[in-house]
């Protein structure tokens, strides 16, 4: 049965469409990106009545001010059977515009978009962005392949690996500007994820900062044989010791990388894990608002069954939270192994403390190049309480993790 919204709102004649920020809206396509499915919201915005909607391609709605290289990425990205998040231009029926945090996520034999209204500063940024790659497409003739390198380009340069962490970043922060501008308090469990990305971010740096101290100490070993060879016979205690702390050292350092950075070691996905479940998080709650929604929405939705529609948002939330769930226990695991492998660096710490002290007293009696070589014993004191600091960063940090995802 067709149905008309008798309804009139007023719309301006031109510019923004009216789209508040407490408002969200979604829309369900099949593989190929035609319209199936949508809410009240999503016709309202776009000005098209249900007959021009369901059975058209999604790209009705397009703005011809969007990138291609952003599309590119797009379509890369869900064919894949992953969810995506990313800032869009629409346009209206009657010529106006919206723009739209959507997030896409795989659903039955299609997709479902859920879509925000963007708040953030980084808002900014992008809208700023998405001019520079439009320019260059219409005045250089680039490809949309490469227009979307120049936008990972762009992300690199500001610090994100990869897209995914972006839109996982830009989605929280659009979220978070949302709370702010409705005088909503902020999500908890937004902000909860937010902070373990952070802590996850420098738990990476000051691990690569221990890997690198460890390779900068291995120079002091073979520094103290050169010197031992000057001052003593082949054999004597200086260069024992100094082989011995070299090889305590190397041995520090290759199970520390094999035990929490080599192959069998998930320490790599703690940050891409959390980065995902902040991403899914995010997600979740925009298709909780869009069921809530739904459920207050008493206008038929075309020819799609609204309680169809309420059942596949239910099951997507429930997909996602368990998502969300699966990797918040990996990350546990994970950081309390992290923590254990520090505590036991400590204890080695013991061995190479008391061969620094032998090598201490030999410096003693050695009166020649005993300051030279007590410089040397210095270095050797300045990198253990480096490394033992660092130590006790790192398992600061996972233990923070740890407490944030209780």
């Amino acid at each position: 049965m067709s149905f008309v919204d008798r309804r009139v709102e007023t719309r301006p004649t031109s510019g923004e469409a009216p789209f508040g920020l407490n408002e969200v809206f979604f829309s369900r396509t099949d593989s190929r990106g035609v319209i199936r499915a949508g809410n009240y919201v999503f016709r309202r915005v776009g000005a098209y009545p249900w007959e021009e909607l369901i059975g058209a391609p999604h790209k009705v709605i397009r703005h011809p001010d969007m990138p291609k290289g952003v599309f590119s990425l797009f379509w890369d990205t869900i064919q894949r059977g992953e969810s995506i998040g990313a800032y869009v231009k629409n346009k209206a029926k009657d010529g106006l515009y919206y723009w739209v945090f959507a997030v896409v996520v795989p659903c039955q034999d299609g997709y479902l978009s859920a879509r925000i209204k963007p708040s953030s500063k980084l808002f900014e940024d992008v809208r700023s962005l998405y001019a520079k790659m439009l320019k260059r497409e219409k005045e250089e003739g680039v490809k949309p392949e490469e227009s979307a390198q120049h936008l990972l380009d762009w992300l690199k340069g500001q610090g994100y690996e990869n897209y995914h962490q972006f839109a996982a970043h830009a989605l929280s922060q659009e979220l978070i500007a949302r709370d702010q501008g409705l005088g909503n308090q902020t999500h908890a469990r937004i902000q909860e994820l937010s902070g373990m990305l952070q802590d996850a971010e420098k738990l990476a740096e000051e691990t690569d900062g221990l890997i690198a101290d460890f390779d900068a100490m291995h120079t002091i070993p073979h520094n103290l044989r050169v010197l031992a060879s000057r001052i003593e016979p082949s054999g004597g205690p200086v260069t024992v010791l100094s082989q011995n702390y070299g090889a305590m050292s190397r041995q520090m350092s290759d199970w520390f990388g094999a035990h929490v950075m080599g192959e069998n070691s998930n320490f790599a996905k703690i940050k891409s894990s959390v980065n995902d479940s902040l991403f899914v998080e995010g997600m979740a709650r925009v298709l909780i608002e869009c069921d809530n929604q739904l459920q207050k929405e008493r206008r038929e939705l075309g020819n799609p069954d609204m309680e169809s529609e309420r059942k596949i948002l239910g099951d997507l939330v429930k997909e996602q939270v368990k998502r969300s769930e699966d990797g918040m226990k990996e990350v546990d695991e994970e950081a309390a192994r992290i923590t254990g492998a520090c505590q036991i660096m400590h204890r080695h710490f013991l061995g190479l403390s008391s061969t620094r002290v032998l090598l201490k007293i030999e410096s003693a009696r050695l009166t020649d190049s005993g300051e030279t070589l007590a410089d040397i014993i210095d270095q050797l004191g300045g990198f253990q309480e480096r490394i033992s600091r660092r130590l006790d960063r790192i398992a600061k940090l996972s233990e923070d993790i740890r407490m944030l995802e209780q």
